[in-house]
């Protein structure tokens, strides 16, 4: 039976898909150039609106700090989102209908809060507990909510990898004499989560995304800092941009790399298929 789903497009099929795509890619640019005359009508492509940020002083005092502070939330949160995942992931693989149904009801119920409503949960409640230093709150309610959201996505990415996974892999495992906990931790998740790496990549980039919801609860991030620059010098618009492409460069370098490890550790886990020759036949003369 044929494998294949749809027909190749055929000579009118092809240049019907060349005719929308040059037409998109018109009305695309058309947009582009109508904002961009827009913005100028109204003053918003001076000079004098983008040069304050070819100056030092307002990447040392407002931008780079911001950076620093987004960067260490997020990193934090990949860090402790990818432990709690893992472990709701293994979680709902269990054997142990318990242990399944209670990882279940809590990855459930984490997806589906929204991480600003969990932001300021923890921020409001962390306050009135009084249990760390005031100043510390807004860094770990961030934290804490793209936590317990991101993680529960990360445990539905190892519990459908796993799934994903050709059976004959637990069945090797198994074969030679390892438990079923023993191949989910050195056999299948493992594999689990090289093949899932690229959907692991888009919630990295999520995470660092929605560090800029901090900015709600007083955390200085990215976002909050280029906001404060821009009030201060009546360019809000341009200081957003700037924050903008500062976002599309860290988030496609985490595609980048994310990829690139991808293809490492798929060539190195695929292995190379060697056939040994024959054996050679001696005649020995004797018949």
């Amino acid at each position: 039976m044929s494998q294949v789903l749809f027909d190749a497009p055929g000579p009118r099929a092809r240049r019907r898909m060349v005719v929308v795509n040059v037409v998109a890619t018109l009305v695309v640019i058309g947009i582009g150039v109508w904002l961009l005359t827009r913005l100028g009508a109204k003053g918003q492509l001076d000079a004098d609106l983008w040069t304050p940020f070819l100056h030092a002083d307002a990447w040392v005092n407002y931008l780079l700090p911001g950076l620093r502070s987004t960067l260490e939330a997020a990193g934090i949160s990949i860090v402790t989102s990818a432990i709690f995942g893992l472990v709701l992931g293994l979680g709902r693989l269990s054997r142990s209908r318990t242990v399944r149904t209670v990882a279940g009801v809590i990855v459930e119920f984490f997806r589906a809060v929204p991480v600003l409503l969990m932001m300021i949960f923890f921020y409001m409640g962390l306050l009135q507990l009084k249990i760390v230093d005031a100043s510390d709150v807004p860094l770990l309610a961030v934290v804490l909510g793209l936590t317990f959201y991101n993680g529960s996505v990360f445990a539905e990415l190892v519990r459908s990898g796993v799934h994903n996974l050709p059976r004959g892999q637990r069945e090797a495992a198994l074969a030679v004499g390892l438990r079923r906990g023993q191949s989910l931790r050195a056999v299948e998740v493992p594999q689990a989560l090289i093949a899932m790496l690229p959907a692991i990549a888009s919630q990295l980039v999520v995470i660092l995304k929605d560090t800029a919801l901090g900015y709600i609860i007083t955390y200085p991030d990215l976002l909050n800092s280029a906001r404060l620059l821009g009030t201060g010098q009546g360019n809000i618009l341009q200081a957003l941009v700037v924050a903008a492409a500062i976002f599309i460069v860290i988030n496609y370098a985490l595609t980048r790399l994310a990829s690139f490890l991808a293809r490492r550790l798929g060539s190195r886990t695929a292995g190379e298929t060697r056939v040994a020759p024959p054996p050679m036949a001696i005649d020995t003369g004797k018949g």
